[in-house]
């Protein structure tokens, strides 16, 4: 059985805080879940997802299980963690070294971008009300108005 594709991006919702719509719209869900399974093996992958689909439907108790059960665990919450800053920033970090003497695969880690133009997409900027520095930029004039903070619940792409 291969990990499901669905399944990482539902997984990468949750922990990332921004929909599947939004993080399916960057298009790059397919690849990042290409890049950690080339990264970890689809093993480790799997028993990722395999974890997060036993989590509790009651919001309170999700949480604090996904807590325990994947972002504290020593052999997942490495990985979850990577999958968080790989969304956000769009760079694949190496794993730490206590990590890999413990749970590697014969897998070549490292750190880097997986593709170029994944910066564009990164969630980091809208995460913070901000544009992405050279890439997208806020439109004519708006350096000579004062930047609004928007208050939002949820998704802030949406």
């Amino acid at each position: 059985m291969s990990a499901s594709k669905q399944g990482f991006v539902t997984l990468s919702s949750e922990l990332c805080g921004f929909s599947e719509l939004t993080l399916r719209g960057t298009g790059y869900a397919d690849a990042y879940f290409a890049a950690v399974v080339d990264m970890v093996g689809n093993d480790l992958v799997e028993e990722l997802l395999t974890t997060y689909g036993r989590l509790p439907a009651d919001p309170e108790a999700r949480d604090r299980t996904l807590r325990a059960r994947i972002l504290s665990d020593e052999k997942l919450g490495p990985i979850a963690r990577n999958i968080v800053k790989l969304w956000y920033t769009s760079i694949w970090f190496e794993l730490p070294d206590a990590w890999h003497k413990k749970f590697k695969t014969q897998r070549e880690d490292r750190r880097f971008i997986p593709f170029t133009y994944a910066y564009r997409e990164g969630l980091l900027a809208p995460a913070v009300g901000a544009h992405v520095q050279g890439a997208k930029p806020p439109g004519y004039g708006s350096w000579a108005e004062r930047p609004v903070l928007l208050e939002f619940d949820g998704d802030p792409m949406l």
